[in-house]
């Protein structure tokens, strides 16, 4: 009875699998150099300011959610972070410059965000209070996160006309915070200054000119009182939106070695409610449309500030708050990734993913804590994608993106394989262009892979990791019930879920390193080649 179940299921699967359309694609990597190399922890996710208040399109997604409020003995909160080992977190966003700090010279008293109609974004000046700043560093510490911590840039500015600030920065109340940070020994890797601030602003503005000598005067004050430190911080700036002009007069007037990174912020998939976010994140020409960017702002560091490094400093695809469906969907991970790789290409060295929580696009869920499709998107990148960014050729269609890098501690090399189609599957064949031409996978036959691929439906049940040379291993990630918004995504099959209160892991299927990769329609693979020679990788 158990083997006639069992061949009827295979069968069943063996049919499944002709009915699909497929394609051949022939991959071709290029392992004598780097294209670039991200940090270590480029996987980065943001921890907002917005309140509960905060509503966009009838919604109020965010909750208790911003860096005033979150639960932060939440067990889910410190797993979801812990699993990572180095999660870069950003705390930052739009009324970053409305913050103040409860210092000992704070005149004011310190209290939250309120609803104002003369408040930039309708909201008043809010206040960190140094209790919660030591809670928040007990979380960073105990879970190994990475800081990034974005400062009050308009701070002793004056409205000169709507949305456009004159003056020089009053860095008073930031210095006493920082000096704070400094005496109770939080280590925190970088101080960004500003959000949102560039060429003509979101909200608020200042000219490239007053904003690079406050740099400067930054610089000096970090310079200062980290001066009996180890370890210094790294200075990055202006975290808005990308403009040409602005950024390479930000680069000229603060000079050489004043900013380590320059940050930018990607929303380009448009508003949460605009009908046609899904469709862009399907279509491969509009996804690459971004690459002007990236270009752009490449070049602009090559001219005029080779010493910084390219950092996408906030992104969350659809902007004012993330689309409601989509945003918190396995669909999303389509852009989420593909961005990633994009990104990676152009020598961006860590990418801000908004947000960690809250919003329609958190990593975690704003009311449980429980981890969202990108989530696992985003662990999966970090454990499997190494810093080296490989060059790769890809034949066939435009549906079927690929991005390859240095595997993450371990020799060999791990390419990202993206389906964009609904209907169509590829086989794929993965090469070295040393010899790409004499390589073995060319000519297998369509029926003798999917033979193989009936086969190796076996063998994914039970299958884990091995250091073994002679198999791959490959995270093919899917929807539950193939449904692409669905909030639960599988791995191999299986549904990745919490198992009793912990982050489950991430185990991989076993292959035979030679035979073609199978990526079924609307689907998303990791694969790991162990022993890909790749001598980029191996400095």
């Amino acid at each position: 009875m158990g083997k006639t179940l069992l061949l009827s299921l295979l069968f069943c699967i063996f049919t499944g699998i002709l009915s699909q359309d497929s394609n051949d694609v022939t991959v071709i990597i290029s392992g004598s150099s780097l294209l670039g190399e991200t940090k270590d922890d480029y996987v980065c996710a943001t921890i907002d300011w917005w309140p509960p208040e905060k509503c966009n399109y009838n919604q109020c997604p965010w909750g208790q959610a911003s860096a005033l409020n979150l639960d932060l003995e939440n067990p889910l909160l410190a797993k979801a972070i812990a699993a990572f080992g180095s999660l870069r977190i950003r705390l930052g966003g739009s009324l970053q410059d409305q913050v103040v700090y409860e210092t000992s010279n704070l005149e004011s008293q310190c209290t939250g965000f309120t609803k104002s109609s003369s408040g930039l974004f309708g909201f008043s000046q809010g206040c960190l209070s140094m209790e919660r700043w030591d809670a928040l560093n007990d979380l960073f510490l105990k879970t190994g996160a990475v800081v990034t911590f974005g400062l009050n840039a308009l701070r002793g500015r004056h409205l000169v006309r709507k949305g456009k600030y004159s003056g020089a920065w009053n860095g008073t109340n930031a210095r006493d915070f920082i000096k704070y940070t400094i005496e109770k020994d939080y280590p925190i890797d970088s101080w960004e200054f500003g959000n949102e601030l560039s060429g003509s602003g979101v909200g608020a503005s200042v000219a490239a000119y007053q904003y690079g000598k406050d740099i400067i005067t930054l610089r000096t004050m970090l310079s200062e009182l980290y001066e009996n430190c180890k370890i210094k911080p790294l200075l990055v700036a202006p975290g808005g939106f990308y403009e040409q002009r602005w950024y390479a007069q930000l680069l000229q007037v603060s000079g050489v070695s004043a900013m380590d990174a320059v940050t930018h912020h990607i929303y380009n998939l448009g508003g949460g409610n605009d009908p046609h976010v899904a469709s862009r994140i399907l279509d491969p020409y509009y996804l690459d449309r971004i690459s002007d960017t990236f270009r752009d702002l490449e070049l602009t560091i090559q001219r005029h500030g080779q010493w910084t490094r390219a950092w996408v400093g906030e992104a969350g695809g659809a902007y004012n708050s993330g689309s409601p469906l989509i945003s918190n969907s396995f669909l999303n991970s389509f852009w989420y990734l593909d961005q990633l790789g994009l990104a990676a290409k152009y020598k961006t060295a860590v990418y801000c993913r908004q947000s960690l929580i809250g919003g329609n696009y958190g990593l975690l869920d704003t009311e449980t804590f429980i981890p969202n499709p990108d989530y696992y998107s985003a662990l999966l990148w970090h454990q499997l994608m190494g810093s080296g960014v490989l060059s790769l050729d890809i034949s066939g269609s435009p549906y079927l993106r690929a991005y390859a890098h240095c595997s993450k501690n371990k020799e060999g090399v791990t390419v990202l394989l993206l389906n964009l189609n609904r209907s169509t599957a590829f086989t794929v064949t993965v090469q070295n262009d040393i010899n790409a031409d004499i390589g073995e996978g060319f000519g297998i036959e369509r029926d003798a892979f999917f033979l193989h691929g009936l086969k190796r439906t076996v063998l994914w049940i039970g299958s884990k990791a091995s250091d073994g040379s002679e198999m791959r291993e490959e995270y093919h990630l899917t929807a539950k019930d193939n449904y692409e918004l669905s909030r639960i995504m599988l791995l191999n099959g299986a549904p990745l879920e919490l198992i009793e209160g912990e982050i489950p892991t991430l185990n991989p299927v076993l292959v035979p390193v030679n035979s073609p990769i199978y990526v079924a329609p609307l689907s998303i693979v990791f694969v790991v080649f162990p022993n890909f020679e790749a001598k980029a990788c191996n400095r």
